[in-house]
């Protein structure tokens, strides 16, 4: 059965989709991007700043689903620029203990809002 997680301490969507939905085992959640979900604006700074940002929305709705980063087994990377590829995996690489999840990383034209990085991740919760 399908479920919509949601939680106020990530953005809400900015869209017609949910901050993630769980089905049986699996968490599929919906790109992050680094808005403070306190003021809905992007954190200040650069790429570096976004992806901390980015990575605290997503523990906050993995929390909110009842799992955490270790359970993460795929991660998608949207950068707005390739250049910004090392300062973003500074941030990644700080973000996982032990072994790390299968990841693809591509740079795209524009992020919605303009962002600079936009992560999205799925979940097996064994």
């Amino acid at each position: 059965m399908k479920k919509v997680i949601s939680t106020t301490d990530a953005p809400a969507a900015i869209g017609p989709y949910s901050q993630a939905v769980q089905v049986g085992n699996m968490l599929f959640m919906s790109g992050q991007l680094g808005i403070d979900p306190a003021t809905g604006n992007f954190v200040e700074g650069g790429v570096k700043e976004q992806s901390v940002q980015v990575f605290k929305n997503i523990h906050a709705i993995l929390k909110a689903a009842g799992c955490s980063i270790n359970d993460v087994v795929k991660t998608t990377v949207f950068l707005a620029d390739m250049a910004d590829f090392a300062a973003m995996n500074e941030v990644y690489a700080s973000q996982f203990e032990g072994s790390f999840p299968a990841r693809s990383a591509v740079a795209v034209k524009t992020l919605p809002k303009n962002g600079l990085v936009e992560i999205e991740v799925l979940v097996v919760k064994e």
